[in-house]
């Protein structure tokens, strides 16, 4: 990230992707999961210094350096569409939705150089993104913020899973 001006951070999360899993089963969410990654590949394949890898369960993250940050709303067009196409899984034409949220590096204050920071805010500001695609049916949101909106609980968008404290009296 030092060494790009403009790099893009998304966060991926796979809509229907449980109904698949239960309709179908777990191997039919396994392929979905495979199938993803696969168009995660092909879409960043000629990209030179893009990173992308799997979360867990049906989320996914890249970073992606761009020439031109202009270019940030066709490359998220294209990688929903591909993420969205139909995949195969035996025998049948199987597909999930996505949502996908983006932050741009050219967002970020001049003070945020340090890359280890600048990932970190860029996580935040897609993971935003990425839930703001979700509430408004899926597709992808790139808001152009360099502020996140909602609180932070652990480093994580507060009221996203894992944030939750739980205490209880007596405990150290």
């Amino acid at each position: 990230m030092a060494r790009r001006p403009h790099v893009a951070v998304l966060l991926v999360d796979l809509d229907g992707f449980k109904a698949v899993n239960d309709r179908f089963g777990h191997a039919a969410g396994d392929a979905a999961i495979r199938a993803t990654a696969a168009s995660l590949t092909d879409a960043l394949n000629e990209r030179s210094g893009a990173v992308a890898a799997r979360l867990g369960g049906d989320e996914f993250a890249a970073v992606i350096p761009l020439i031109e940050p202009g270019g940030l709303p066709w490359l998220l067009r294209g990688l929903h569409h591909e993420i969205t196409a139909p995949f195969r899984h035996a025998g049948r034409d199987l597909t999930v939705g996505a949502s996908i949220g983006a932050a741009l590096s050219s967002d970020l204050a001049s003070e945020d150089s340090r890359p280890s920071e600048a990932l970190g805010a860029l996580l935040r500001l897609a993971d935003e993104a990425m839930y703001a695609a979700k509430r408004a049916g899926g597709g992808w949101h790139y808001p152009a913020t360099d502020a996140p909106t909602a609180g932070t609980t652990a480093g994580r968008r507060t009221g996203r899973p894992g944030t939750h404290t739980t205490y209880r009296k007596g405990a150290a």
